[in-house]
């Protein structure tokens, strides 16, 4: 093997890790069969035509023509709102479409303009209205390579963000089609404006969720999702990056197993390659809002990206994949649905040293959540990447597991009457929310820390 092909099958090696070096598992999730039928339905045909409109807008930079009706932010979102209108009209009216507006400084500009944002939503409300599962992407463009304030000239944005634009949409089209009576969630399909300008749009919109108390399961972002042909010649169109903080508290890391696990049941040859930080080195995306915010928060993007095109006009039509795009937003629609058709998961947490096994067993504990139709333990060892083993426990709070926790993670996750599987809430996650049960007599107590022994 020559030095530079050894060095890129070590960096590729790496990109994959620490989760990707480990094969993926299913967790023991449900297949679906109307998830599965749905996947069909999306179109890279579709998903072509609606980003090459996007490109014909000319640019789509934050500050750029509002009014124009063929040029611009305006121009752009109009016809978002417009195709979420159809999609809605298509299915009884099941999608609610809402420009969602504010307005945010521009500190990235030495004058400091305040500059008017318009998001784009479509909701599709569960009979939770007060849960929501978000995906979104941002359809603002720039050429920040050259002018960050450029604000007229051409900024095709094709991929980046014309390729996660169009996969939201796609989503919202198809999900609305085959489930427009929604799921136990909420659904928010958000497209954003501001987040070439530092994540405005998206920073909008997750502060209002938090005023209006909503509880967000999970807020994902399609960001660069179509290039599958790298500089040096290397083609990958059967892999997508996953980025996720794995803050055991939060739960970022098991909403990149959660992925992982999806794309392995549904999609088992389109590789999840889950990276364990927020997002690539230098670089953020639409799902940080929600992160700072202490929700579970993932980043989807293609595995071979190309600075040579990002934020500059050569960011082409051409040069999107379609059917890798088509593959991405399958992925989001198993995930997606299948975290809305599940309960939440437990809140709160708690444990004690189970004295009479000599402290081999745990006594676990966990928060009731209602719709619940039983719970189930997940075990991996510390330094495993995901859960190797599965503990159905029934419809209970409290089980004795014959696991010696000092050595483990152990989650905990409800499963519904239909089988679906909520994220997992880590057992003992530092700073994670516990329970204030009392302790056993010669127990430790979950709340506070053990004497040491």
């Amino acid at each position: 093997m020559t030095r530079p092909t050894r060095t890129i099958a070590l960096a590729l090696a790496a990109l994959a890790l620490p989760l990707g070096a480990q094969a993926p598992s299913t967790l023991g999730l449900a297949r679906d069969a109307r998830i599965a039928e749905a996947l069909a339905d999306v179109s890279p045909a579709r998903l072509r035509s609606m980003d090459s409109t996007l490109v014909t807008f000319g640019t789509r930079h934050t500050m750029s023509d509002t009014l124009s009706a063929t040029r611009g932010i305006g121009a752009a979102r109009r016809w978002i709102h417009a195709e979420l209108t159809q999609f809605s009209k298509e299915c009884g009216g099941c999608l609610r479409v809402e420009y969602d507006t504010g307005s945010a400084v521009i500190a990235r500009s030495p004058q400091r303009p305040t500059q008017h944002l318009v998001n784009v939503v479509a909701w599709l409300p569960g009979r939770d209205a007060d849960r929501v599962v978000v995906i979104g992407g941002h359809y603002d463009s720039c050429i920040c390579s050259v002018d960050n304030m450029d604000a007229t000239s051409d900024a095709p944005g094709a991929d980046d963000d014309g390729s996660g634009t169009v996969a939201v949409m796609e989503l919202a089209r198809v999900v609305s089609k085959r489930f427009p009576k929604g799921f136990d969630a909420t659904i928010a399909f958000a497209l954003y404006t501001g987040e070439e300008m530092g994540l405005l749009g998206s920073t909008q919109f997750a502060e209002r969720l938090q005023r209006e108390q909503k509880t967000v399961t999970a807020a994902f972002t399609d960001d660069i999702v179509g290039n599958v042909i790298a500089d040096d010649g290397r083609v990958d169109s059967t892999s997508v990056r996953v980025f996720a903080v794995d803050s055991l508290a939060v739960g970022g890391g098991e909403l990149a197993r959660y992925v992982w696990a999806t794309g392995a049941l549904y999609q088992p040859r389109f590789e999840v390659l889950p990276v364990l930080r927020l997002d690539r080195l230098g670089r953020g995306g639409d799902h940080s809002p929600f992160v700072r915010q202490g929700i579970p928060g993932l980043r989807f993007t293609e595995r071979l990206e190309n600075y040579k095109r990002q934020h500059l006009p050569t960011d082409a039509l051409n040069d999107v994949d379609f059917g890798y795009v088509a593959k991405v937003a399958r992925l989001n629609l198993a995930t997606v649905v299948s975290l809305a058709s599940a309960p939440p998961r437990p809140e709160s947490t708690a444990y004690q040293r189970d004295r009479a096994s000599g402290g081999q067993s745990f006594t676990i504990r966990w928060s009731p959540v209602a719709g619940a139709a039983s719970y189930e333990l997940l075990v991996r060892r510390t330094t495993d990447a995901t859960y190797k083993r599965i503990v159905p426990v029934g419809n209970v709070t409290e089980f004795l597991l014959d696991e010696q926790l000092d050595d483990v993670w152990v989650g905990v996750r409800t499963v519904g009457a239909d089988g679906h599987r909520s994220l997992t809430t880590v057992i003992g996650a530092p700073g994670g929310p516990r329970l204030a049960t009392p302790a056993r007599r010669g127990a430790a107590s979950p709340t506070t820390p053990a004497s040491p022994e």
